[in-house]
């Protein structure tokens, strides 16, 4: 029973597993039935699709190719009418040239008639001209002959061989050659002499009208203010040893006197004056005078008045534009501050040196910095004392700029400017003569009022001690004499040997003077007669005529 339930049982199973292949077939085989449809579907649907694009694509390449004609009917149509304007600018271009051509070949062949025209009266011409060359070979050798027997007889007349008498006048010749030179060349030099003294005159009158400047006039004397005679004690102090401990360290000496309310400081050493009266008026203002504080103020005055030195050389360097000058040498130029000359400030003179050298070069096309930096240094040995450098104050200054490597042209203006060595460098004379205008211009130097008249006294007696001179006078601060001679005892040519008389007695006696003294002598002839008016007919007035010849001067 129990294989009976088995057998049954496995029917069963085989039967189920049956109908589920059966199934499963026809499942598989309706859903390939099922794909199959789809993609049939599919494709009839992608077939309508490209047949729609394909339609499209056909009208719109329709289109195009109709849009295209179209652009191409009108691109020919342009191409055509440019074509036929550019045709028709070629067309008339060429007529244009065609034009030009025969009016070319017109002028030609007229040319071509005037060049036969001139070639019929060339060939004339030169037919003349054979003519006329036959006529002038003839009247050459006829002129040939009778030149011949002219200068046959001249050297029979002369009885001269040909080389005699052509050295006779050569030698003619040359006598009027070196005539003729020499008075070209006496002329030229004249006028390059009044040439030059006009621009020389020019250049130095520009040169002072272009500058002005006032110089200090200063003395070997400084004065302290004191605020009373106790204080004067004070400076004094217990037996002198005060005011003997000041003279000692600064080396002046002190002058107190009666006068109220000062004390003099006096030295000849400018520097060491200064010191001095910076140091007395610092102990005068503080009290306290000693011998101990006395050194301690003049060594502070001392380096305060060596400060002030250094900042007026860089201040006068700044003031007249040059630039580069060693701090050595701008300390010694400082020192000029305090140095005079005549009452003139050796410094304030140096820099109006420095503007009338640069004036000066800049009118002659030099260089105008060179020259300033030449007189601003050129009297740069005058800050060093007989006592500090032995020689002239050129020398002195030489060597200082030398030793600080100052140009040739500088070097030489400073050792030169006075003549004591040869100038190399044209800006040696101009700091010669900006020198002596600044030194000899009205007001540069000072003068005493006393001194200054008898020196005008002095020179009037020199003029009228001489024969013949009925006036002197003494004009323009005394750089300038007139002299008025009598006509009757003194000639025209006498008034030129008078003159150099009184130069050379001023020269003898009066000694040093600023400048130079210029003598003018006056000649003149006065001839006096009356007209009477009533000595013919009636009453009137007496009148006086008065003729005189031009005077003559000589200076």
């Amino acid at each position: 029973m129990w294989s009976q339930q088995f057998v049954l049982a496995n029917l069963d199973f085989f039967q189920i597993m049956a109908l589920m292949l059966v199934g499963a077939f026809i499942g598989g085989a309706a859903v390939l039935i099922f794909l199959w449809w789809r993609s049939r579907s599919e494709l009839d649907a992608r077939r309508a699709e490209a047949e729609r694009l394909l339609a499209e694509a056909g009208e719109r390449a329709a289109e195009r190719l109709k849009a295209a004609e179209v652009e191409a009917q009108k691109m020919v149509l342009e191409a055509q009418a440019r074509f036929e304007k550019d045709t028709a600018q070629t067309r008339n271009e060429l007529k244009s040239v065609e034009r030009r051509l025969d009016k070319r070949e017109d002028a030609l062949e007229k040319k071509m008639d005037v060049l036969a025209t001139k070639e019929r009266k060339i060939e004339a011409a030169e037919a003349q001209l054979s003519e006329r060359n036959k006529s002038l070979t003839q009247k050459l050798a006829e002129v040939e002959s009778a030149l011949g027997k002219q200068r046959a007889e001249l050297l029979r007349i002369s009885r001269l061989s040909p080389e005699q008498a052509k050295a006779l006048c050569l030698r003619q010749i040359e006598v009027e050659v070196e005539r003729e030179a020499g008075e070209l060349v006496e002329r030229i030099i004249t006028t390059a002499e009044d040439n030059a003294r006009e621009k020389a005159r020019y250049i130095i009158i520009s040169a002072i009208q272009r500058y002005a400047a006032e110089h200090t006039c200063e003395s070997v004397v400084d004065t302290v203010d004191v605020p009373s005679d106790e204080m004067k004690g004070r400076v004094i102090g217990r037996e002198g040893r005060n005011i003997r401990a000041f003279e000692k360290a600064t080396g002046v000496t002190v002058i107190v006197d009666d006068t109220p309310g000062i004390i003099q400081v006096s030295i000849f050493d400018p520097v060491r004056r200064e010191i001095a009266r910076d140091a007395m008026d610092h102990l005068i203002r503080d009290g306290r005078i000693h011998p101990t504080r006395i050194e301690e103020v003049v060594a502070q005055a001392t380096k305060d008045v060596e400060q002030r030195i250094a900042e007026a050389g860089r201040a006068a360097a700044t003031e007249a534009n040059v630039n580069g000058i060693n701090k050595k040498l701008l300390d010694l130029l400082g020192r000029l501050q305090y140095r005079t000359s005549y009452g003139q400030n050796v410094l304030r003179h140096s820099i109006e040196v420095a503007f009338l050298c640069g004036l000066m070069a800049d009118e002659l096309g030099l260089d105008g910095a060179l020259a300033r930096r030449c007189g601003l240094l050129h009297d740069l040995g005058k800050a060093l004392g007989h006592h500090e450098a032995e020689g002239s104050h050129t020398k002195v200054g030489y060597e200082y700029a030398r030793r600080y490597k100052e140009p040739p042209a500088v070097l030489n203006a400073i050792v030169g400017h006075h003549g004591d060595v040869a100038a190399t460098h044209p800006y040696t004379p101009l700091v010669s003569a900006a020198d002596a205008i600044s030194a000899a211009r009205p007001g540069g130097r000072r003068e005493s009022i006393e001194r200054y008249i008898k020196r005008l006294q002095e020179l009037e007696a020199i003029a009228t001690s001489f024969e013949g001179v009925r006036q002197a006078y003494a004009i323009e601060a005394g750089r300038e004499v007139r002299v008025i001679v009598d006509a009757e005892q003194v000639e025209d040519r006498s008034a030129v040997k008078l003159a150099r008389d009184v130069a050379n007695k001023i020269e003898d006696e009066v000694g040093a003077f600023p400048g130079d003294i210029k003598i003018t002598v006056l000649r003149e002839v006065r001839a006096t007669e009356y007209a009477v008016s009533g000595k013919h007919r009636g009453n009137g007035e007496r009148t006086e005529y008065e003729i005189s010849e031009p005077s003559e001067s000589a200076s």
